[in-house]
C-alpha cells in the first residue's frame, strides 16, 4: 500500500486547522515532518489537495472529497485501537445547538460518561449553522440540532418533538390575558435569537411574515440572556418550551398562547453521509433515543 495512516492523519489535521504548524502541534510532531508527510502524499498521486494562498492552505475540490473518507479511516483505526485495548469506545466529538446543548445534551453526555468512563467526549455548543458546518468539515461526528438542513452531504434523522412558545414578563400588559393576537404581537418590541439559529429560522418562517411590522429590539445568541431581557420588561420573545419550563413553573415568565401560528418542530440527529458510524457514535445515539423517550418525558 502506497499510502500510510500517518499521511492520512496529517492531511486531516491540516484540513481541520488550515495550518501546518497547528496541525503538527496537535499531532506532537515537528512542522517539517508534517509538511513532508503532506507533500509526499500529494507527490505520490500527483494530486494537490490544497490551494496555497500565501501562507494559508485551503482545501481544493479533491481535498474536500478526500476529507470525509480520511476521517472515516481514522475513526476505524481508533476503533481497532479500542478493541485491542480491551473493547473501549473511541473518542467522540458531538455538536449541539444552544437549546439542546444547554438543557439536554449535557445530561446525556454525563450519562454516557458514567456508562463508559474510559471514553472521551468533546461537546461543542453553537447555533445550527455552526454545528452543520462542523459536521460538513468532519470536525464533529454527530450534530444534535433544532433546525433543518438541506445539504446533500448530510443525513438527518428525527429525534424529539419540540415547540416554540411566545412569552413575556409577568408585569407585561399582555400577561393578564394569557394570549396575544397577531395585531398585538406586531405592536410589541421583540428579543430574538440571532440569524443562523434554528429557533430564529422557525420564527422568521412562522411568525414574522404574519406581522404587519416587526420591531427587533435585541438579537442575542444565548437563551438565558433572552429570558433575562424579557424578565426586565424589554419585550416579547419566542424560545423552546424546554428552555422555559422552569421559568414558567416559578412564575418569572408567562406564556402567551398563539394558536394562530404553527410553532411545532423536531430536534434532529445529523451526520456526514460519507462517514462511518462508529461504535461510540452508535452508543451515544442509542442513549439519546432512550433519553428522549423516557427521561425527557419525566422532566416535562
Amino acid at each position: 500500500m502506497r499510502i500510510t495512516l500517518r499521511q492520512i492523519e496529517v492531511f486531516a489535521a491540516i484540513a481541520r486547522t488550515e495550518n501546518v504548524s497547528r496541525a503538527a502541534e496537535g499531532l506532537a510532531m515537528s512542522q517539517s515532518a508534517a509538511s513532508s508527510a503532506l507533500v509526499e502524499l500529494e507527490r505520490q498521486f500527483d494530486c494537490p489537495l490544497f490551494d496555497r494562498i500565501g501562507k494559508s492552505l485551503r482545501l481544493n475540490t479533491t481535498g474536500r472529497g478526500l476529507l470525509p473518507q480520511a476521517e472515516d479511516v481514522l475513526a476505524r483505526a481508533a476503533e481497532i485501537e479500542g478493541f485491542l485495548a480491551g473493547g473501549q469506545l473511541g473518542p467522540l466529538a458531538v455538536g449541539a445547538t444552544m437549546t439542546i446543548g444547554n438543557y439536554l445534551a449535557t445530561l446525556i453526555v454525563a450519562d454516557y460518561l458514567q456508562r463508559h468512563p474510559e471514553s472521551r467526549i468533546d461537546l461543542k455548543v453553537a447555533n445550527t449553522r455552526h454545528i452543520l458546518d462542523g459536521v460538513l468539515r468532519c470536525e464533529l461526528d454527530i450534530g444534535l440540532i433544532e433546525g433543518e438542513a438541506n445539504d446533500p452531504d448530510l443525513v438527518l434523522d428525527p429525534w424529539l418533538a419540540d415547540e416554540l412558545v411566545v412569552f413575556c414578563a409577568p408585569q407585561h400588559p399582555l400577561a393578564a390575558g394569557g394570549a396575544a393576537s397577531t395585531e398585538e404581537l406586531a405592536s410589541q418590541p421583540w428579543i430574538l435569537r440571532e440569524t443562523g439559529s434554528g429557533t430564529r429560522a422557525l420564527f422568521d418562517r412562522a411568525i414574522a411574515p404574519r406581522l404587519a411590522s416587526l420591531h427587533v429590539r435585541l438579537q442575542l445568541e444565548h437563551t438565558e440572556a433572552i429570558k433575562r431581557a424579557v424578565e426586565a420588561g424589554l419585550g416579547l420573545a419566542c424560545l423552546s418550551r424546554m428552555a422555559l419550563r422552569e421559568a414558567f413553573r416559578r412564575g418569572s415568565l408567562v406564556e402567551l398562547r398563539t394558536p394562530q401560528f404553527d410553532l411545532q418542530r423536531n430536534f434532529y440527529f445529523v451526520r456526514h453521509r460519507q462517514r462511518h458510524v462508529s461504535p461510540a457514535s452508535r452508543a451515544f445515539l442509542d442513549l439519546c433515543r432512550s433519553f428522549g423517550a423516557g427521561d425527557l418525558a419525566l422532566q416535562q
